[in-house]
């Protein structure tokens, strides 16, 4: 942690602060055969890429937008500069924004995976509460550093919060109903409060559940309250997605976005309770977890992983068959200036799951478990950072110090976390009404 908020600083204090700097490194990057001009790929925002340039039905306010930054002059040359010191400056709130959000998702989707298993009254997971209760106990600490990133970073994420650029633009003009900052901030408490709420409560509930020993109304009382956190969770995920993620390129949209975010949070989180489960097994703290345990946890990491595929091809294969202009600006600039990534993300995510976890028998292997769940953990990192990078550093990403750093600093707190909340409480639940079938639970 220390080390990674040295890196941190070092990053937010090597930015660039003035135009001269942005020539500086626009002359380094040509003489290294990097990026160049084509820095002129994007708004403020990277809402446009002036690569769909020649493509039919190319649209007015992306001509128009050529127009202005195409042209020669000087006052063409100093927007395109400001434009890229822009971007700059975005990079290392990019990289803490990129880490803080991944470890929080693994907290909040242990929990929608906690709830899930109340709702459903399943009876092969209680013997592994104690595990998904601990691992939501960042929930709380990592909220509340994503809320304040959201919050503070105003214009390097979100283009809609810069009032000159929105009187010149119609489209977010007409979004402004959704898209203003006081709404914004509402919206963002209400996730963050709503979902810290029903853990204190579920965890709660959960410890009197094993105190009063066959009282059943503190279970039954999870049982109502994750009814009700899971309709929240579908309708607040969604927006978040939107308000967080999507919102950085205000004129772009899917409808499959918001399951797409899920389908990341839901995986990964599903792989983490997999490790520590494994983790603690093997220091034999777990003995009641046996391998048809492990088993389903691995048949979850890949359904899910197939799931997130699905998602991932279908809003591909969508926008990329219509080709419309204003929605293939979105994949245009990942495809070319992340293309590594973008695909190498789907061979992590998809082919590797496939190869490990397809056979029954390789569920039971807690290495071949381990194995996969790293590439999938790298995957989805890989995933989240290519849903901020684009939009808002564009074409002048890298991975280096910055980004080492907001791993290295958030892993440990997570593992700090984490590991404070293991502490003081059996990992053996007691009083669940479904713990004897969990304990004596076969494939």
């Amino acid at each position: 942690m220390v080390l990674g908020l040295a890196g941190l600083a070092y990053g937010f204090f090597s930015t660039p602060s003035t135009v001269e700097d942005v020539k500086e490194y626009l002359a380094a990057q040509e003489v290294h055969g990097s990026h160049g001009d084509e820095a002129e790929a994007e708004d403020h925002g990277s809402t446009f890429v002036d690569e769909v340039r020649g493509e039919e039905g190319y649209s007015e306010a992306a001509m128009e937008h050529s127009q202005d930054h195409g042209e020669g002059g000087h006052h063409g040359e100093e927007e395109h500069l400001n434009h890229v010191l822009h971007q700059l400056q975005a990079k290392p709130w990019s990289a803490i924004f990129v880490s803080a959000f991944f470890f929080m998702m693994i907290a909040l989707g242990a929990l929608v995976f906690y709830a899930i298993q109340y709702v459903s009254s399943a009876g092969w997971s209680p013997v592994l509460f104690r595990v998904i209760e601990g691992i939501t106990a960042y929930l709380l600490p990592g909220s509340i550093i994503v809320l304040l990133i959201v919050i503070f970073a105003g214009t390097h994420f979100y283009p809609w919060q810069d009032h000159e650029l929105v009187a010149d633009d119609k489209i977010l003009q007409g979004k402004a109903g959704y898209l203003n900052f006081p709404f914004f901030l509402i919206r963002a408490l209400i996730y963050v409060a709503g979902w810290n709420f029903y853990r204190y409560f579920a965890r709660k509930n959960s410890l009197l559940i094993e105190k009063q020993n066959g009282d059943l109304i503190p279970f039954n009382k999870n049982f109502k309250a994750s009814v009700f956190f899971l309709v929240f969770f579908l309708l607040t995920e969604a927006t978040m997605a939107w308000d967080w993620f999507m919102s950085m390129t205000p004129h772009w949209y899917s409808t499959l976005f918001a399951w797409y975010i899920f389908a990341t949070m839901f995986v990964s989180a599903i792989t983490v309770i997999a490790l520590v489960t494994i983790f603690f097994k093997a220091k034999g703290l777990l003995s009641f977890v046996n391998d048809s345990h492990l088993h389903d946890l691995a048949k979850f990491m890949f359904a899910f992983s197939i799931f997130w595929t699905y998602l991932w091809f279908a809003q591909f294969m969508l926008i990329w068959y219509a080709n419309i202009p204003e929605e293939v600006t979105y994949f245009i600039l990942r495809i070319k200036e992340y293309n590594l990534l973008f695909f190498g993300m789907l061979v992590l995510n998809f082919v590797f799951p496939i190869l490990v976890l397809m056979n029954s028998d390789f569920k039971r292997v807690p290495w071949f478990v381990v194995i996969a769940g790293c590439l999938i953990l790298v995957g989805h990192y890989v995933d989240v950072f290519l849903l901020v990078m684009p939009s808002t550093v564009g074409p002048h990403w890298s991975f280096g110090v910055t980004e080492i750093a907001g791993i290295a600093f958030f892993l440990g707190l997570f593992i700090f976390v984490v590991g404070s909340g293991f502490a003081g409480v059996s990992l053996r639940p007691k009083g669940n009404p479904f713990i004897r079938e969990s304990e004596n639970y076969h494939y």
